[in-house]
């Protein structure tokens, strides 16, 4: 099993910054993906970012500019650094982990950590 602990969610003004992290445990292959997703009230999850161990990214072009998403020197560990807040990227923030393992893809999910942006 993998285990995932996020950190870094708060309560910010429109125009800050917060930064969120995930450590994974547990049982991870070397070649993988970890990311960040959002939900808000009322709407589907959404990506917002993704990088492979590989160093690869992927982002919303909602937040493409203002999101930056970078692994750690421990590889199983992500951050998300987020400038220029606005409202609406209010949401609960998840981490995901996803890995290929025994012929299948795999994914694993934080307990999410909660992002409000006032206006």
């Amino acid at each position: 099993q993998v285990q995932l602990v996020e950190s870094g969610g708060g309560l910010v003004q429109a125009g800050g910054s917060l930064r969120l992290s995930c450590a994974a445990s547990g049982s991870i292959v070397t070649n993988n993906a970890m990311g960040w997703y959002r939900q808000a009230p009322g709407r589907q999850r959404e990506l917002v970012a993704t990088i492979t161990s590989a160093g690869s990214t992927n982002y919303a072009d909602s937040v493409k500019g203002r999101f930056t998403i970078s692994r750690g020197n421990a590889k199983n560990t992500v951050y998300l650094q987020m400038n220029s807040l606005k409202p609406e990227d209010t949401a609960v923030y998840y981490c995901n982990l996803n890995q290929y393992r025994w012929a299948a893809n795999y994914d694993y999910w934080g307990q999410g950590t909660q992002v409000t942006v006032s206006s």
